[in-house]
């Protein structure tokens, strides 16, 4: 048996909030219907990320299309909570509502100036510095975790004056991986560290740690594709040369200047 549903010219977040009930309900879509909160986690995670691409490709098109993909999900969840009879898409909203007020009195209290993070203090309930750490997150990306939990340490006081500092523990815990990797002992440990310290580094210089990695990663992308096409226009396969042949071209491609130098001799 077909649902019927009013087709329009263009639709509103109501009548997407009217669809997801009809996809999650008896006689609508069985899968939707199957889903829970955890079962689609994932799917929150990745439509947010897809919102990002789309935020750095500049294409409102594809913006419009994947904050369509996220309210999506909100109005799932919310869906699955309604039908439990514990909150609804307007306890959602009216949630929102109640702390941007909270948090701008400036505009909504006469107050002439506000502290952001001393009112989501006072309404959070946090009476220490440690429970400002423990509410970041835990699902965040790692990098970003890190950067969160040093910016609210360093709010407590908790900071390198200069970036020297963070330097030298960059090292120490350079030093210490290295000895982990020698004993083959407390290696992920260690790991962990000196990336905290790398994040540590990065603050000093107001640089997203996500951002730098992920430049970095475009950045083999580009130099690993010119070893693969240095090594096809030798008739071999990257598979066939050793270890130290593949760091020959990678050098070539990390350094081109060295090559047009070379080329330029007499």
């Amino acid at each position: 048996m077909m649902v019927k549903f009013e087709t329009k010219e263009n639709y509103t977040v109501d009548d997407l909030r009217r669809l997801v009930a009809v996809l999650r309900h008896p006689g609508g879509c069985p899968w939707d219907g199957e889903q829970t909160h955890e079962s689609i986690r994932r799917n929150f995670i990745e439509e947010a990320y897809e919102v990002a691409e789309a935020i750095d490709e500049k294409s409102p098109a594809h913006l419009k299309e994947e904050l369509g993909d996220v309210l999506l999900q909100v109005l799932f969840h919310a869906s699955i909570e309604e039908d439990a009879g514990r909150f609804d898409l307007d306890d959602v909203a009216d949630g929102i509502c109640k702390k941007l007020i909270f948090r701008h009195p400036h505009v909504f209290g006469g107050a002439a100036e506000s502290n952001w993070e001393e009112l989501k203090r006072q309404e959070k309930g946090q009476t220490t510095y440690t429970a400002t750490l423990q509410s970041v997150a835990r699902s965040l990306p790692g990098l970003w975790r890190a950067e969160k939990l040093q910016t609210k340490a360093a709010k407590a006081g908790f900071e390198w004056p200069d970036v020297q500092g963070a330097m030298d523990k960059l090292a120490e815990e350079l030093d210490e991986l290295r000895t982990a990797v020698r004993d083959k002992s407390n290696v992920e440990e260690e790991l962990g560290d000196l990336l905290f310290a790398a994040v540590k580094v990065g603050r000093f210089f107001q640089i997203d740690p996500e951002d730098a990695l992920a430049g970095t990663c475009e950045k083999f992308i580009r130099r690993f594709a010119g070893v693969e096409a240095a090594a096809a226009a030798q008739g071999q396969d990257m598979r066939d040369l050793t270890v130290d042949q593949l760091m020959v071209l990678w050098n070539r491609e990390k350094h081109p200047e060295n090559e047009e130098r070379k080329g330029n001799q007499p």
